[in-house]
């Protein structure tokens, strides 16, 4: 008969050492995570590791103290003498003593590790602002001593401010674009200059970058997500853009109305596969608490759902419009509490364009993220209806003004990649009266 396991221990080798023996690297024991499986949280200290006694072999283990990690929230084993460890999971640099933390002081120490993983070890950067006190992505790796908090300035009556920009290029493919990284630095210069977001707090991936961490690929994407909203709170506004080329995939779970899923592509996609929106949704839209608010321009091809909103904007060229439920019962797409809204260059169905015309120089350039901005930066007091309608108008113009010169109709066909279909989206994750609805990032 086959011995019960009641509970399992899963360590790494020679996790357990002689204290004369430890191995410590500038005053920090580097502590290596076990995780286990305890559903019932027992107070048996001695458990089983494949049927052989564990107090065997770890004589220390009595003696050793549980701490657990405040960036992965794993338990520790640390002996009793030590007062710092550096987990050898996430690289959280964490003191063991039990002291009461702040709640604000207890999110940055979570963010961790997510920060740990996107900043190399020995990276200075950006210093986080007072005013926005939350985890900045540009944080350096080190070892922070405990310090008075210091008084902060008065925070803005909007909440904080934080935005993620994605441009991809793809060098060396023959799908490469010319104008996504131009996209990505004008939507910052925007964002910054004029909407007075916080330049520590945003976070760029493009592909030009010599930084590994800060390339668009689809394991750095994925965390920028995570980081986007981490600690989100009631009055934070968050920005999500994206440039690149988008695709569609088949529907596996059925939540689609029209059997495909919209996707994402990394610069990696190839090999580590899409980003698809059933995934952009779970990450960034659904932990949105009450009073957050959250605005996603997507400049990519077959972007018209990409986050699975649960409302679409049904707009004619005389400006009319309709709301179009597209709510599943077997499946939750909404909010916790806040708002979400998503600018898309195109239908679901449709490509979007990476052209010159708009500038009318060698510079490319998305014709949804020109448009975008130039609405932005022109038209005072902008609502959600005007700014669609000034985004979809502008990119009507183009192609009319350069169909009228019918000898080069083909070869403008062929730039625009037949972006005469082009038609910008808006979804929401609640139906509003557009023309009312004030646009505010």
């Amino acid at each position: 008969m086959p011995r019960r396991i009641l509970s399992t221990i899963i360590l790494r080798p020679k996790i357990f050492v002689p204290p004369e023996k430890r191995k410590r690297k500038q005053g920090i024991w580097f502590s290596t995570k076990f995780s286990y499986r305890d559903p019932i949280r027992s107070n048996v200290m001695r458990r089983t590791h494949r049927g052989t006694n564990l107090a065997k072999y770890c004589p220390q283990k009595s003696m050793a103290r549980r701490h657990q990690c405040s960036g992965c929230l794993q338990y520790l084993s640390v002996p009793p003498e030590v007062q710092t460890i550096r987990c050898g999971l996430c690289g959280t640099i964490a003191g063991t003593n039990d002291v009461p933390v702040a709640s604000n002081a207890r999110a940055s120490a979570r963010w961790g590790q997510v920060r740990d993983l996107l900043v190399p070890p020995g990276q200075d950067s950006y210093s986080a602002s007072g005013t926005h006190s939350f985890p900045s992505v540009y944080g350096p790796l080190r070892k922070q001593h405990p310090q008075p908090r210091p008084a902060l300035s008065p925070v803005s009556v909007h909440g904080r401010k934080r935005a993620m920009i994605c441009g991809l290029s793809y060098y060396g493919k023959s799908y490469s674009l010319k104008g996504s990284i131009n996209d990505a630095m004008c939507m910052r210069y925007l964002l910054v200059e004029k909407l007075g977001f916080p330049l520590d707090s945003i976070l760029m991936l493009t592909d030009d970058q010599n930084d590994p961490l800060l390339k668009p690929t689809k394991r750095n994407m994925r965390k920028g997500m995570r980081w986007l909203v981490y600690g989100c709170q009631p009055g934070d506004s968050l920005v999500f853009y994206f440039s690149g080329h988008g695709d569609q995939q088949e529907d596996y779970n059925l939540d689609e109305l029209d059997g495909y899923d919209q996707a994402l592509l990394p610069i990696d996609h190839e090999t580590e596969g899409k980003i698809i929106d059933d995934e952009i949704n779970e990450t960034i839209v659904r932990p949105l608490p009450r009073g957050a608010r959250l605005h996603a321009i997507i400049d990519a091809c077959h972007s018209g759902t990409i986050l699975d909103l649960s409302f679409d904007c049904k707009m004619n060229k005389e400006g009319y419009y309709i709301w179009e439920d597209k709510r599943n019962p077997k499946f939750n797409k909404g909010t916790s509490g806040g708002l979400a809204f998503c600018f898309s260059a195109c239908g679901d169905d449709q490509k979007a364009s990476d052209t010159n015309v708009f500038t009318g120089t060698q510079t490319n350039t998305g014709a949804m993220t020109f448009s975008f901005i130039h609405a932005v930066e022109n038209e005072p007091d902008l609502t959600y209806g005007r700014l669609l309608t000034t985004i979809r108008n502008a990119i009507r113009e183009v192609n009319a003004r350069l169909r009228k010169k019918g000898t080069i109709k083909t070869l403008v066909n062929k730039v625009l990649q037949k972006s005469t279909v082009q038609e910008p989206q808006l979804s929401s994750s609640y139906p509003f009266d557009i023309y009312k609805k004030r646009f505010l990032l």
